[in-house]
């Protein structure tokens, strides 16, 4: 039995909810990296008796159309599949519903879910530092529930909420970030960018291809990537407002 880390995260959020679930639950973890544009997912080999953990974030209460397609590349062969949407505090809404369809479609079997919570990839002051100490705790305790049930054979598919959408997942237009006199042109957010949406020769993004997801920011060594400051101080206000209870972890098994 070998286990798998199947993350998009592209601000590295969601990747950190991720990994404290993995080595909770096993010591060696195989990580595939859904933000590659470039990878063949096609070509992974899954069997039964396998361990799948399938985390994205919640963007707009839906799973990002980038990781539906590149997860829609890999075949299940009905290995058990850990989910886990991971949000910015404000709501998850169909993300969960629609990760526990597209991982059927793609032949997984889903025996847990998780609807965990990390800083918000835009507004980064919303969920600020989580997940924290406290959600350690509360991941790792889940971890052992969800072991329970790999342990004992149990395969039902768990109840989660939200529906399933109806039509594709899109993108805010108009939201790619911007770049200052700071920019080195070093092409680094080309480079890793999830959806090839930056020009590798001007450095510029295509609003159309764009996702919002906010990894030209993290990455850019010069820190000239930002959004644009009339949107940042209004979003963060209007998210503040949304967001200011903390939520919690949930499971469903």
């Amino acid at each position: 039995m070998k286990f798998y880390e199947i993350t998009f995260s592209p601000t590295g959020g969601t990747k950190k909810a991720a990994d404290i679930l993995s080595h909770s639950l096993s010591e060696e973890i195989l990580e595939v990296d859904l933000c590659d544009r470039n990878a063949d997912f096609s070509k992974i080999a899954l069997n039964e008796n396998d361990i799948v953990l399938i985390a994205v974030p919640s963007y707009g209460g839906r799973v990002p159309q980038a990781a539906i397609d590149r997860l829609g590349a890999i075949t299940g062969e009905n290995a058990r599949a850990v989910l886990v949407c991971v949000y910015g505090n404000r709501a998850y809404d169909d993300t969960l519903a629609e990760l526990l369809n597209v991982s059927c479609k793609s032949g997984f079997r889903p025996i847990a879910a998780v609807a965990a919570l990390a800083e918000h990839s835009i507004a980064r002051k919303v969920a600020a530092g989580r997940p924290d100490a406290e959600d350690e705790t509360c991941l790792k305790a889940m971890a052992v529930q969800i072991h329970e049930k790999i342990v004992s054979e149990d395969t039902a598919v768990p109840s989660v909420l939200g529906k399933i959408p109806e039509n594709p997942s899109r993108s805010m237009p108009g939201m790619a970030p911007d770049a200052s006199s700071d920019r080195v042109k070093c092409g680094l957010c080309a480079e890793k960018c999830p959806v090839g949406a930056i020009d590798p020769v001007s450095m510029n993004p295509d609003n159309k291809k764009c996702i919002s997801c906010m990894r030209c920011i993290s990455v850019c060594p010069a820190g000239a990537k930002k959004m644009g400051r009339v949107f940042t101080s209004l979003g963060g206000v209007a998210l503040g407002v949304l967001c200011a209870n903390r939520k919690e972890y949930e499971l469903f098994l």
